[in-house]
């Protein structure tokens, strides 16, 4: 006989409504959400930014605002969790239900050790568990999520661990009382792919332990493909479609979910395919919609779709005979049949855009435009306050050298600490480095005056990682973007016209000239801010990050854009990324970066499809693939431990502390390893700085 308590839902949400008071302008952040998630199921929560996943999550552990007023049911194993007190709730928190949150350096207590703060969590749901107990399990945890050095470690404090260190350390909080549930919110969202892949593999290994449930939230489809058994897609308050994962990639129902994943850039993509954009922007969550939330964004909305707003139901996607085919597949659509049975093709619903009509590309000569040798910079690390002493270098660039070459893009990849942005701001200072030579369209920047540094300038130009910080909030689009114009002397009857055009070629319309910066979208910002690089004419773009602030629908039209504007204008972009999806789209030539130091550097092709670096095999196998059947096949690379200090003295190879493949050498090889420092050297069409680079690749990625 079936036990019932098996079967039933662990936590059973339904019509959970979240609103928030605002100036009498009620916020609707959560609208009418259901969902089940039973024991020891995995359930991947996923959506743009502002469609209610985190307030939703933070909802069920009770951690709202005071002020937030919540209506419908939240059962936790049978127990009705809305309207229990803060020390009701307390009980159940991290004992039978812990949560891991985006952003680990604020959740930690900054001035208790790591291991203090496990054990605190221990005793506080074990009254008899001693002090010494708590203690040797907090270091058992810390084993567990893979910290090294667990007994030392665990007297550090917040601040003196990595950002993956500190995400693990939140792990072994969560997972030390063994809960039944565990709810990570964006828990790898700041984190470089490596460390992501460690933390992914972290908390798997976490579910299996503890058997716990694990409701996960996230922006990235490609974490959800490898990891989630079932999908929640929410829009604008709503759940509106959930589906177990495989059905869900293969046959999504709802456009909205279509056009996700359509917009993704994927790994296992063909590169030279374009993204499909998702125009427009979520709905004000200030008003209740009155027709479908998705309709002015939706491609194939009719006039039904805004009559009301359709429900969440079963979607017969298999024959009509057989309806249990598709009873876990549930759609907030109503022409969600007519996708389901072919009428309507997904990739109709949301075609790729046209490319740049051959006429409009154009015509580039074949020279270089810029040309970094042997670049360094070192910057002194000191200590004391009245009598301050130098006890070290910091390398933060150690002999970088590449090129770019007119109307293509390099892509700058690497991990967190790895020299990029400091590689960047010594180009875009167009002065003398401490060491090697920049020469920026043949020009030596180091033999540059002050007019000419200036004069040069409008060669190259930056568009920086956050659009909102980038653009003064007090002046007006007009004034941001035609500024640079103003200190080359244009007449302002000239800035005028110069202004309308950029906002015409960057695809918005002249008349928001007159706006500001708060009155647009994060992907409108972006291309606000490309306008503006792009209106004196440049011949470079630098591009630091410039789509990893923006949603995965937003940031597919400001590729697509740049891509556009390379081919007609014959620009050349330094494009400086973690994603490497996105490089692999965008870039024609790639430098992987590491210490300070270029690792591998080659056409884009060549490396992609066979990199000869372990540490590009590593990043290369730990980027996720929105696509559940590839990415549960793959075997992934994990590094362990994080980039170690650009302070330390380096003797050798400086990645073999990490590199898999040092660790399978036979003794004499690794003592090459151990003691000469590996250079770039030609290995099958590419630069290769690694003693092995012929050694068979340690997986397919």
């Amino acid at each position: 006989m079936t036990d019932p308590q098996a079967t039933a839902p662990l936590l059973k949400v339904d019509d959970l409504s979240v609103t928030f008071p605002n100036a009498g302008t009620p916020v609707h952040a959560v609208r009418g959400v259901s969902y089940e998630v039973r024991r020891g199921e995995f359930l991947g929560i996923v959506g743009e930014s502002g469609s209610g996943k985190s307030v939703s999550s933070m909802a069920v552990m009770g951690l709202l605002p005071t002020n937030a007023q919540v209506s419908g049911s939240i059962r936790y194993d049978g127990v009705e969790l809305l309207g229990q007190s803060d020390k009701e709730l307390s009980k159940i928190r991290g004992r039978d239900i812990a949560m891991i949150f985006q952003d680990p350096l604020s959740a930690l207590t900054p001035v208790y050790t790591i291991g203090q703060q496990i054990a605190e969590g221990l005793r506080l749901h074990d009254s008899a568990l001693s002090q010494r107990a708590a203690e040797t399990r907090a270091v058992e945890l810390l084993k567990i999520v893979g910290i090294p050095n667990a007994e030392r470690r665990a007297k550090s404090f917040p601040h003196e661990f990595s950002g993956g260190m500190r995400q693990r350390a939140m792990i072994a909080i969560a997972i030390a009382n063994d809960p039944q549930l565990i709810i990570a919110d964006e828990p790898t969202t700041a984190l470089d792919v490596t460390i992501q892949a460690q933390i992914l593999e972290v908390l798997q290994k976490a579910k299996d332990i503890t058997g716990a449930a694990v409701v996960l939230i996230t922006h990235d489809l490609g974490v959800v493909a490898g990891n989630a058994d079932r999908v929640a897609v929410m829009y604008a308050g709503r759940i509106v479609e959930t589906a177990p994962v495989v059905p869900l990639f293969r046959e999504p129902l709802m456009p909205y979910t279509i056009g996700l994943l359509r917009s993704m850039p994927n790994m296992a993509a063909n590169q030279q395919e374009r993204l499909v954009p998702l125009e427009g922007r979520p709905p004000l969550l200030t008003t209740v919609p009155t027709g479908c939330p998705f309709a002015p964004r939706c491609p194939i909305a009719v006039a039904a779709c805004l009559e009301g707003e359709p429900a969440l139901l079963p979607v017969l996607d298999g024959p009509v005979e057989d309806p249990t085919t598709s009873v876990n597949h549930t759609a907030a659509c109503i022409r969600a049949g007519e996708i389901a049975d072919g009428s309507l093709r997904r990739p109709e619903i949301f075609p790729r855009p046209d490319e740049v009509p051959e006429e409009l590309v154009a015509e580039v000569a074949a020279e270089t435009v810029l040309d970094v040798r042997d670049l360094t910079r070192a910057f002194p690390l000191t200590k004391g306050v009245v009598f301050r002493r130098n006890i070290g270098t910091v390398r933060a660039v150690d002999g970088v050298s590449f090129s770019v070459q007119r109307g293509r893009t390099l892509g700058l990849v690497g991990e967190s600490g790895c020299g990029k942005t400091t590689t960047i701001m010594e180009i875009l200072e167009l002065a003398r480095t401490q060491g090697g030579s920049i020469h920026v369209n043949g020009v030596d920047t180091a033999t540059l005056s002050k007019p000419d540094r200036r004069k040069l300038r409008s060669d190259i130009q930056v568009v920086f990682q956050d659009p909102m910080a980038s653009l003064d909030p007090r002046m007006t689009i007009e004034d941001i973007i035609g500024e640079p114009l103003t200190v080359h002397g244009v007449s302002p009857a000239e800035i005028r016209s110069r202004v309308g055009a950029m906002l015409e070629l960057v695809g918005l319309e002249p008349s928001f000239a007159g706006r500001y910066p708060h009155e647009f979208s994060g992907g409108q910002r972006q291309r606000i801010g490309i306008a503006r690089a792009l209106v004196v004419e440049p011949k470079i773009l630098v591009l630091d990050e410039p789509v990893s602030a923006l949603d995965v629908s937003v940031q597919a039209g400001v590729i697509n854009l740049l891509e556009d504007l390379k081919q007609r204008l014959g620009l050349s972009y330094l494009f400086v990324a973690h994603d490497l999806a996105v490089v692999r789209h965008i870039a024609d030539d790639v430098a992987v970066m590491y210490l300070g130091r270029i690792v591998e550097y080659g056409p884009s092709a060549t490396i992609f499809d066979d990199p000869k670096h372990p540490y590009t095999q590593a990043l290369l196998s730990a980027v996720p693939v929105p696509d559940p059947e590839i990415e549960r096949s793959r075997q992934r690379i994990l590094l362990n431990g994080d980039l170690p200090s650009p302070s330390d003295d380096r003797v050798g190879c400086s990645f073999r502390s990490r590199c898999p493949l040092f660790q399978l050498l036979p003794a004499d090889k690794q003592a090459v390893c151990e003691r000469d420092d590996p250079r770039e050297r030609p290995v099958d069409g590419r630069l290769v700085a690694c003693h092995h680079a012929e050694s068979d690749r340690l997986v397919s990625v």
